[in-house]
């Protein structure tokens, strides 16, 4: 989470494109990348993404232990999920890999800490009540630390950044339906030199 102010959340229909995509990113200065569970091609994307020099390849959208088996074989570096259930993080936490559960709650961040969790997603971002909602959320967790994602863009994430407890923000404004590897590598340095 202290990588760069921005993950790219990634939705990757055709494998083929994920390498020169992930070379892009990189190149723009945004090095973690989170691919998403959410196509049958994820996977293959996770292998190829990790063979680029510099990427750091998790797996987002995992939901059940089922998907946590998949990602653990591809051997990713970190795992997100947009909620939390002991379900799911029991082995997670267990296996070591580096875990960002999804919270919208009091409640999601209060089981995440009882299950020794301190670093957050807070999913969805803007429809959950914004930045508003998740500095009164923040208030009394003095000790957890976000991610925001969900309706963030280039324009707002400098106000969510500015809030100390947020560490990065996740995005996918920086890899539009239709742009090119160059807009890519463009939007991911605009993205890169967002100030935390």
């Amino acid at each position: 989470m202290g990588v760069a102010p921005v993950i790219p959340v990634l939705v990757i229909e055709d494998a083929a494109t994920a390498r020169p995509l992930a070379q892009a990113l990189v190149k723009g200065g945004l090095r973690v990348l989170e691919v998403t569970m959410r196509t049958g091609a994820a996977l293959e994307a996770i292998q190829e993404m990790k063979k680029v020099e510099g990427a750091i390849v998790g797996a987002g959208t995992v939901v059940n232990p089922d998907q946590f088996a998949q990602v653990v074989d591809a051997d990713v570096e970190f795992i997100v999920s947009p909620g939390l259930t002991e379900r799911l993080a029991d082995p997670i936490i267990a296996s070591g890999v580096p875990f960002l559960p999804g919270t919208a709650t009091a409640g999601d961040i209060m089981r995440g800490l009882d299950l020794g969790l301190t670093h957050f997603k807070f999913f969805p971002a803007e429809t959950s009540g914004g930045l508003k909602a998740l500095k009164a959320l923040a208030a009394p967790f003095y000790q957890a630390r976000f991610c925001p994602t969900g309706g963030i863009s280039l324009a707002t994430a400098p106000e969510w950044l500015a809030f100390e407890p947020i560490l990065c923000v996740g995005g996918s404004w920086v890899t539009p339906k239709g742009a090119s590897y160059e807009q890519v590598e463009q939007l991911a340095r605009e993205a890169a030199g967002l100030r935390r």
